[in-house]
């Protein structure tokens, strides 16, 4: 048996994950698993067998996808989980389409959690290409913390970031950096995800600490 909670909706969605859990018949062995405590050969236990002294076990899966190692290795297994005698459930945030999908094809009781998009506020990113380019590293911290904060992406991030440093480039703009400098961003942001995808990365931390270090 395989549930899925997820969705920007935090208050909403924690508060039906909370009341799925009370839901857990007495008796059954149950798991926390988290980003920090995930084994990927103790995880297929899970769904190869019963427990050692319980006839069932529900494994909660709490904000696993944050890391792209763990999720991948989840949808490769979603038809064994959703065949195993187990109880799975993923508490995640927002989840793009081909995940969602992932989950609907192995049959799992999808419960997403969404904010109204009035609700939603956008952030700009060009708050963050802009401290960047004034050199303004206080903000230049700041506006990507808040830009987490409100779910933009790494990809888009960074897509921002390297249109700035080409656009200064460019146009050349040298007040605040060298053309040596802005050349060497370019390729740094150019490889920064392939490289945090490679050596395990979290792409958040690889950006973050790029930013951090850039000046």
């Amino acid at each position: 048996m395989l549930y899925l909670f997820a969705g920007d909706d935090a208050q909403n969605k924690l508060e039906a994950y909370d009341s799925f859990i009370k839901s857990i018949p007495e008796g059954t062995e149950i798991f926390f698993v988290n980003h920090n405590s995930f084994n990927k050969m103790e995880f297929e236990r899970f769904y190869s067998g019963a427990g050692l002294f319980f006839s069932k076990s529900a494994i909660f899966c709490e904000n696993i996808f944050e890391r792209e190692e763990m999720r991948d290795f989840i949808l490769t297994k979603l038809d064994q989980i959703k065949d195993s005698e187990n109880i799975f459930v993923f508490l995640e945030g927002r989840l793009n389409k081909p995940v969602l999908d992932a989950f609907r094809k192995a049959r799992a009781e999808l419960n997403i959690f969404e904010l109204p998009k009035e609700k939603k506020e956008k952030f700009d990113n060009f708050l963050l290409a802009n401290a960047f380019g004034d050199r303004d590293k206080l903000n230049l911290w700041i506006y990507f913390r808040q830009a987490i904060d409100k779910g933009v992406g790494m990809e888009e991030l960074i897509g921002v970031l390297f249109w700035k440093i080409k656009d200064m480039i460019l146009k050349r703009n040298f007040s605040k950096f060298s053309e040596e400098e802005l050349k060497g961003y370019v390729t740094k942001i150019s490889y920064l995800l392939p490289e945090a995808r490679k050596n395990g990365r979290d792409a958040e931390s690889a950006f973050e600490q790029f930013l951090l270090e850039a000046f």
